[in-house]
């Protein structure tokens, strides 16, 4: 084999894939925003793909239903511009919808990937990422004596996509999908000591709710010795919890107690004061224009207005620390009802293939699914539901990837469907072939 022909195999369609998986899901709590540009990238190259007709779309119910959804989410934020005159001011701030829009087309051309091979990939670079998140909570922790924020630079983000990488350890551990259990159990473990160290207390929550959820999902295969090893199991983590993350856990809860004694004596410059004051300006911000809201690019004015105007303070935020009342005043009603829409219908997607599916793949996808919509929802709360370039990107990875495993099918792969299946199983890197089922000779 000569060294253009090495090099032309390493740059497959199905290669690329595979690496763009393994940063898709790698690099969130790791490597902050890079995962903004990769899968932005990654839609781009997409479209030029589909535009030279070497992709095509792969459409299926699921993914249309969600792409309506999406669609008309984004349109409530342009309609919004449009009616407060201020769409020439609001660009900037519309640009990050096109993470959004690139739903369809990253699903088609992320559909060309075996569902096995996908799996195998989402589970072994979520299973690093929690290692990688956990070493660098440690040195952040005990080094520079600040909250593990990772490489995202927030401690919320951090702990909020991390979440979603722990859930997607026990998950698969829970599944039988993988075999390697323990290090599965080890990776989740280590992920939720880096989650207690970012002091995130909304996604300890959020983590304990998709926990249960995830629990009840494989529950049929928890019965008998398996019913007690995850009984064990869960005696260890708490365990270990204990040890690691008491005085964390034990001071945030005290700085929580004495944020709710402040805010009794109506100071707001405390963490929970200042997410009242916004809910209380967001509220205003609302009842002002309810049907059509003021815009992406008035929040940050009009957070700032009310805090001198309400307060006398000098703060300034680029949300309302709850995603729905950000929706709400930046798009009106339309905005809210259609960003509740995706999260309906992604739900309702997981709950109908959890329902009536036995594949352990398709039910593997679901339960992404669900972890996506408990951890974002319950996150959003007191923080930012969507908004922010990783979430936005975790976000449609998790959108994507979730819905083709559990609803969607294989794409056809225009400028592979002449090569014999060997070539195909060549391309797959060590770390995910012994997942690659055996070709089928046609």
């Amino acid at each position: 084999m000569n060294r253009l022909s090495f090099i032309r195999q390493q740059f497959t369609p199905s290669r690329i894939n595979i690496y763009f998986s393994i940063l898709c899901f790698f690099s969130p709590p790791v490597l902050g925003s890079v995962v903004s540009f990769v899968f932005n990238g990654g839609g781009l190259w997409s479209v030029l793909l589909i535009a030279l007709k070497r992709r095509r779309f792969n459409v299926d119910r699921a993914m249309m239903a969600l792409t309506i959804a999406i669609c008309a989410y984004c349109a409530s934020n342009v309609l919004a511009s449009l009616v407060n005159h201020a769409i020439v001011t609001d660009a900037r701030h519309l640009v990050p919808l096109i993470t959004f829009l690139f739903f369809p087309i990253s699903y088609s051309t992320w559909s060309i990937t075996q569902k096995t091979t996908l799996v195998r990939i989402i589970v072994v670079a979520s299973m690093a990422a929690c290692f990688g998140a956990l070493l660098l909570a440690v040195y952040q922790q005990y080094r520079l004596g600040i909250r593990a924020e990772g490489g995202a630079g927030n401690a919320i983000v951090f702990a909020e996509v991390l979440c979603l990488a722990v859930v997607t350890c026990v998950a698969a551990a829970l599944s039988g999908i993988e075999r390697y259990r323990i290090a599965l159990i080890c990776a989740a473990l280590g992920g939720t000591i880096a989650i207690i160290y970012s002091g995130t207390r909304i996604v300890w929550l959020a983590l304990l709710i998709t926990g249960i959820a995830v629990l009840l999902i494989n529950q049929q295969k928890l019965r008998g010795r398996n019913a007690v090893r995850v009984l064990l199991l869960l005696a260890a983590i708490a365990a270990t919890i204990a040890v690691f993350g008491s005085q964390t856990i034990a001071g945030r809860v005290a700085f929580l107690h004495s944020d709710w004694d402040a805010l009794t004596h109506g100071d707001h410059t405390t963490a929970l004061g200042s997410r009242v004051a916004l809910w209380d300006i967001g509220l205003k911000a609302f009842r002002e224009m309810p049907f059509f809201g003021h815009g992406v690019g008035a929040t940050r004015l009009l957070i700032k207005q009310g805090f001198q105007d309400q307060f006398g303070m000098d703060e300034g935020f680029n949300h309302f620390h709850n995603g729905f009342l950000t929706a709400l005043v930046q798009a009106g009603i339309l905005g809210a009802v259609t960003l509740a829409a995706i999260f309906v219908v992604a739900a309702r997607n997981a709950a109908r293939v959890l329902r009536d599916s036995a594949d352990p793949v398709e039910r593997f996808g679901a339960t992404m699914i669900v972890a996506l919509v408990i951890t974002y929802l319950t996150a959003g709360m007191t923080g930012i539901l969507i908004g922010h370039d990783i979430l936005d990107s975790v976000f449609m990875i998790f959108l994507v990837s979730g819905t083709y495993l559990a609803c969607g099918r294989q794409a056809a792969l225009v400028e592979d469907q002449a090569l014999p299946p060997l070539v195909e199983r060549q391309a797959l890197p060590p770390a995910v072939e012994s997942l690659a089922p055996p070709p089928v000779v046609q």
